[in-house]
This record gives structure tokens, sequence and C-alpha cells, in this order.
């Protein structure tokens, strides 16, 4: 199960005092534990508005719902101040497992097959097999540097 890292602007108006900003954290922090989802601790108040986001560590691969979790815990912790939270950047946290790389696939709509292997010194090699026709769709070089990037090992794309 891949990790999304779901942000969220609660305060980006600047429209907040401080001990709203550190009560609605306080709120979040005790709504995302009952959730099972963990937020990044920050300092909202010391925080320029435009940068006022929170960050959420959401388990999952549908960003879209991830993002609607995301945008439910902020508005039950920060709205009773007036605020109202808007969706911000998803993106996943990569470990460099064989389900990362379904991931970056899928955030380019294909398929592939996934196999590791251990190369001579060691390391390991990610062998990926794709249909030729997505290649047609998605250019290669982009696929795999993308795979690179998240996996961090060497990467070797097949076509079938």
């Amino acid at each position: 199960m891949r990790t999304a890292v779901v942000r969220i602007g609660v305060d980006l108006g600047g429209e907040l005092t401080a001990d709203q900003l550190t009560a609605g954290m306080d709120r979040l922090r005790g709504l995302v534990a009952e959730a099972g989802v963990g937020v990044v601790d920050n300092d909202l108040a010391g925080l320029p508005p435009r940068r006022r986001e929170v960050e959420l560590l959401i388990d999952g691969d549908d960003a879209a719902q991830l993002e609607r979790t995301a945008l439910d815990l902020c508005t039950r912790a920060f709205g009773e101040y007036g605020a109202r939270p808007v969706p911000g950047v998803v993106t996943f946290i990569s470990r460099g497992t064989d389900d990362d790389a379904h991931g970056v696939l899928a955030g380019f709509g294909i398929t592939g097959r996934i196999e590791r292997v251990a190369g001579d010194d060691g390391w390991d090699i990610v062998h990926v097999t794709l249909r030729r026709s997505d290649v047609q769709r998605v250019p290669e070089s982009r696929i795999h540097t993308a795979l690179e990037a998240s996996l961090n090992c060497e990467v070797h794309i097949h076509l079938e």
C-alpha cells in the first residue's frame, strides 16, 4: 500500500488568529489519530498565510478519495473558526517498492509487469514490461525517469 502526502490549505487568506490555528491543529491531531491518519507537525501560525497548509499522511492509492478524506478532517478541525480548507497537492512517498512502481505506472495511466532481481554488485535491477501501445502514448523516457526516481535503482524497460 502506498502512502500519500495530502496537502490542505487551511488559512491561505490569513484570517485565523494564532490561537485558532493552534486549537485547530490540536483538534486535527485528535481527529487523525481516530482515523488512523498521520499529520506532519507544523507551526501554522508561524507561516505566511499562503503557506498555511497541513500535510496529512494517508495510506491508499486513490488520490481523489484521499483528498476528500483529508479535506473532511481539516474542515472538521478548522471549520468552526470560519476557515474554508482547500485541497492542495497530493504526492506519494516512495519506499522503492514494487507497489511504488505500479503507482508510477498508474500515474501515466498504464500497467506493466514488474520483476526485481539482484545485480552482480548486489543492487536491485527492476525489469518493467510494458505494452508497446502504451509507450506510443507516453514517451518511454518519461516512464523510465519516473521509475528510477521513485525506486532509486536501475530500471530496464521491455516492450511486448
